[in-house]
Formats: structure tokens, sequence, C-alpha cells
């Protein structure tokens, strides 16, 4: 979630910075840029498959909780403070990471599961389908076309943060929790866009961290999911509960 910190940043790789003139720029992407967003893209694809293996496991031995989400968290810390030449030992910490993320989300797949599979299945091409649209929209746009929304989610990002920090403390109500799923999902959905675009960017600028990159998306991908499943979930719930009253 760099990209708002990442859009005046000076690019140190080769001496260039932001400016008023770069902002006129609007190149098409470059054969180096695709070359390296196929390989983020693969790479995002291996994550989830590690992800779903993860969910797998927690399924099996339910394996998922708060020690897989500090795991996931310590793998991820332990990534982006690797240098970025330790390329197999990168990959391998993503992968890692991104198998205990999918432990982690296990409760919440075992919930899906036992209520209606197919809620499931819903919620993931859902998901798929946004998060292709989107960086497909975000991809053919004009570069940096979408990057001054950045200062906007990250606005709303910390909004999110602040209402849950509040509700964890004074206790929440459920039209917030509501607001936090929509407005959450708007946010992320937004930073699919965002993200995608500052990906490119970087790399135009010589930035060309996959591994890195692709963990952005990743984590875009698995809260857009996350949000997705419960509302799903939720309103499922309600028109169960509305039917066996009827029936009552």
């Amino acid at each position: 979630m760099d990209a708002f910190s990442s859009f005046f940043q000076t690019q140190s790789s080769n001496g260039r910075s932001w400016n008023t003139d770069s902002l006129k720029n609007f190149r098409q992407i470059s054969p180096l840029v695709q070359n390296h967003l196929k390989q983020v893209y693969l790479t995002l694809c291996c994550a989830l498959v590690a992800s779903a293996v993860g969910v797998y496991l927690h399924l099996l031995w339910n394996i998922g909780g708060l020690l897989t989400l500090l795991g996931c968290m310590g793998s991820t810390i332990w990534l982006l403070s690797s240098s970025p030449y330790e390329e197999r030992k990168r990959v391998g910490l993503l992968m890692l990471a991104s198998l205990l993320e999918g432990a982690s989300v296990g409760p919440l797949i075992d919930v899906a599961i036992e209520f209606d599979q197919s809620i499931l299945i819903s919620a993931f091409i859902g998901t798929a389908v946004a998060f292709g649209c989107f960086s497909a929209a975000a991809t053919l746009a004009r570069r940096r076309e979408f990057l001054y929304l950045g200062g906007l989610l990250s606005a709303g990002l910390s909004i999110l943060m602040w209402l849950h920090f509040a509700s964890s403390i004074f206790g929440g109500s459920t039209a917030i929790f509501k607001f936090e799923l929509y407005f959450g999902l708007l946010v992320f959905l937004g930073y699919m866009v965002v993200d995608t675009q500052d990906i490119i960017e970087r790399a135009h600028y010589g930035d060309l961290d996959y591994v890195k990159h692709a963990l952005t998306l990743f984590t875009d991908f698995v809260a857009v999911f996350v949000r997705i499943l419960i509302i799903m979930l939720k309103n499922a719930g309600e028109k169960s509960d509305k039917k066996k009253k009827r029936r009552n």
C-alpha cells in the first residue's frame, strides 16, 4: 500500500525525480515494463495458489489463527527487509507469507463452506473479475492518470483504521460494521488501480522488484476477497433468517 507515498518519492535508481514535466509525460508502456508486469502477475498467481494450499491445510488440521497471522506478518517484514538480489529467498518468503495468509483466512472460508459452498466460489470469481477489470483499466489508461487517487485512498484507509480502533474500545454497531465493510471494499478496489499504475511507473524508473510488487497486489486481492465474502455471507444469512420468520 505504498502507492500514495511513492508519488513524490525521488527515484534514486536512475537519478530522476518527480516534477511537473514528468506528470505531463504519458508514454506507452515499454516492452521491458510489459515483461515485468507478466512476471508480477505470474508471481501473484503462484502466491494465490500458495494461499489456497494454506486454506486447505487449515481445513485439514485447523491451523489458522493468531499464530499464522503473526507468522504472515513476520514473513512479510522479512521479505521487505531482504535485499532485492536475494531473489530465491524473497520468492520463498512470499510463498510462505501467502500460505500463512491463506491459513489465517481459513476460519472464514470454513464458515462459508459450511453455510453454502457456492458463496465461496462466487466471492472468488467476483474478486478475480474485479481485479482483472480494474488492473486492465489501470494498465490501459494513460500513465499516472489514477495516481492522484492515492492520497484520497490513504485518507480512506486511515478512516477505516480509526473506526476499527474506536469500535474495539467503545464497542461497535451494525451500521458501523456495514460502513467498514462497504467503504473498505471501495478503498481496496481503488488500491487495485492505484497500485497497478504505481508498479508500472516504478518499473519505468528502473524498479523491477517483481516480488514486492506481487506482494502488493496479493494484499489488495485478499483484502477485496475477504470483504466480498463477508458481505455475501451476511446477505445470505439475512435472507435465510427472513425465510425462517415467514415460515414460523
